[in-house]
């Protein structure tokens, strides 16, 4: 056997020795923050899920270098099909700052279901209790019984305040 492709198999069952190593400890931070900030399952799976996805993707970087795929081919396959989801995505302006804005606010802000919010946009203030969050938005309902869908991104872009002391999940209803 040649001493090159000997290392490339070392290699490669050393990173995928690796994943599960690291979900497993993405797993853990997430559950330890979820736990000392008393986060719902449901909200926990989620940013579980989207940590995974990209811990897949820079393992599935890694194994294309190790095994030397030509990237001057795979550069423009990527690029092409990055072109085309970008296109897709342009209506929707950019899902991927929502994505990552829903990651930092489970991370940073101290936001639970329940708790009452006030977002001071010039144009449109809002005042409502929170009764979701997902990946790209929270779910708001207001004492009008008004629901309403907030960006994430937007979420950390304004200003907010949170009163926690009005936090009563008995009430809030989250069938949308």
């Amino acid at each position: 056997m040649n001493v090159e492709l000997i290392k490339i198999i070392i290699s490669t069952v050393f990173v995928i020795v690796v994943y599960p190593v690291a979900r497993f400890v993405a797993k853990k931070l997430i559950e330890n923050v979820a736990k000392f900030n008393s986060y719902d399952e449901g909200r926990t799976k989620m940013i579980g899920k989207t940590i995974n996805v990209l811990i897949v993707f820079v393992i599935a970087t890694i194994l294309i270098s190790i095994w030397g795929v030509d990237t001057k081919n795979l550069l423009l396959a990527l690029s092409s099909v990055f072109a085309v989801i970008g296109v897709a995505l342009f209506a929707q302006w950019s899902i991927l700052s929502n994505v990552t804005a829903g990651i930092v606010i489970y991370f940073t802000l101290q936001l639970k279901i329940g708790d009452r919010i006030k977002i001071y946009d010039k144009d449109f203030p809002i005042e409502a209790t929170l009764i979701d969050i997902r990946t790209f938005y929270v779910y708001l309902k207001t004492d009008e019984g008004e629901r309403i869908t907030y960006p994430n991104n937007l979420i950390l872009q304004k200003g907010i305040s949170i009163n926690k002391a009005s936090r009563s999940t008995k009430n809030i209803s989250t069938k949308k």
